[in-house]
C-alpha cells in the first residue's frame, strides 16, 4: 500500500517491526515532491517514532484483529483475559500491558489487538469505574472548591479527588490521562 493513502489506526510493518499509525500529515511542499509525515507507535514496546515517507513509497499493511475480552485477574507473569466469543482465555504479559495495567478492575470489557493470533495491544475505554481504598476525610461543607486531595484506588493507583469524595466511593477515571471524572 502506498504511504499517502495511510490513515490513523492502520496497523503497518515497517524495518520488521509492526507498528500502529497514530498521526497522518501528508504535505506538498511548494517545492519538491510530496510525502507522508507519520507518527507511528511501536505494538511490541509502546515507543513512539515519526517517520517520513514519499507518497510513491509502499508499506506492508498489516491486520489487526480486534477482539472484545473481559479482564479476570492477575497471575504472577501477566493478566488474564477471556475472549468474549470463544470464552478462550489468555495471559497477557505485564510489559505489553504496560500503564494500562493501573485502569484493570476485574469484569472489566476491553478490546484487545490480536496479530496472527497473539494479542498485541489494548484499547481501554475513555473512563473506568473504580472504588476508592484510601484517602484523608472529606471536610464538612467543601462542596464548590478547587482543591483536590489524594486517593488511592482499588488498583493501587494514585490520583486527585475533590474534598468531598469518601473512602469506599465509586468515581469514574480518565484512562487518557488518569483524572478523576465524576462520581459513578
Amino acid at each position: 500500500m502506498k504511504a499517502i493513502d495511510l490513515k490513523p489506526g492502520m496497523a503497518i510493518t515497517l524495518d520488521g517491526a509492526l507498528y500502529a499509525v497514530i498521526k497522518t500529515d501528508h504535505v506538498k511542499p511548494g517545492k519538491g515532491p510530496a510525502y507522508a509525515q507519520l507518527k507511528l507507535k511501536n505494538i511490541q514496546t509502546g515507543s513512539h517514532i515519526e517517520k517520513r515517507l514519499g507518497s510513491g513509497d509502499t508499506v506492508e499493511a498489516a491486520t489487526l484483529d480486534r477482539r472484545e475480552c473481559e479482564y479476570l485477574y492477575d497471575e504472577s507473569d501477566g493478566a488474564v483475559f477471556m475472549d468474549a466469543e470463544t470464552f478462550d482465555q489468555f495471559t497477557l504479559d505485564f510489559e505489553t500491558l504496560g500503564d494500562a495495567r493501573q485502569y484493570l478492575v476485574p469484569n472489566l470489557t476491553i478490546q484487545i489487538q490480536f496479530h496472527e493470533g497473539k494479542p498485541v495491544n489494548i484499547e481501554l475505554p475513555g473512563s473506568v469505574e473504580m472504588k476508592v481504598i484510601e484517602t484523608p476525610p472529606g471536610i464538612k461543607g467543601a462542596t464548590v472548591t478547587n482543591q483536590l486531595k489524594e486517593a488511592t484506588l482499588e488498583t493501587g493507583m494514585k490520583t486527585k479527588v475533590p474534598p468531598f469524595i469518601n473512602e469506599g466511593e465509586t468515581i469514574k477515571v480518565s484512562t487518557i490521562t488518569g483524572e478523576y471524572q465524576s462520581r459513578a
